[in-house]
């Protein structure tokens, strides 16, 4: 029985065991975490009116409520349509984002910290307190998974 360079009291077969029984955790566990990203982008979804029934009290998203608020004048009479595209673009890269994180794509977790990130801010702008709360929810999880 070799112990060299493994821990105490184990086999080599015994280690090499146990370590590929942890990475699986963690797959399984990245995994889990990338699936904050489908949530994200339903309620995001929910929150913009892509959705029949919106719920835009809880669900916000800041570069959309900016947009909704400040470009109004700018736009014209094509604000909604622009809106609402804007609106598909945010869910279709948040799904994107989940899809990535699921394979094991570790990058795909900064990029949602950072875009939930600077999102936040505008949150902050447009002072919508409870859409900030799930925004640090979703960050929060996707923080511990890019610290596993």
């Amino acid at each position: 029985m070799q112990t060299l360079n493994v821990a105490a009291g184990q086999t080599d077969n015994e280690y090499n065991e146990a370590e590929q029984r942890r990475l699986a955790d963690l797959r399984a566990d990245s995994r889990d975490d990338a699936n904050y990203f489908f949530w994200a982008a339903g309620l995001a979804a929910l929150g913009t009116g892509l959705l029949p029934v919106r719920m835009n009290f809880l669900f916000n998203i800041g570069a959309i409520d900016l947009l909704t608020f400040y470009g109004g004048g700018v736009l014209g009479p094509t604000h909604k349509v622009v809106v609402l595209g804007a609106a598909a673009v945010w869910v279709v890269m948040v799904a994107a984002l989940g899809f990535a994180g699921r394979t094991g794509q570790r990058w795909a977790f900064l990029a949602g910290m950072v875009l939930y990130g600077a999102d936040m801010i505008a949150l902050t702008m447009m002072f919508s307190m409870w859409a900030f709360a799930v925004h640090a929810f979703f960050l929060s999880k996707w923080l511990r998974a890019r610290m596993r």
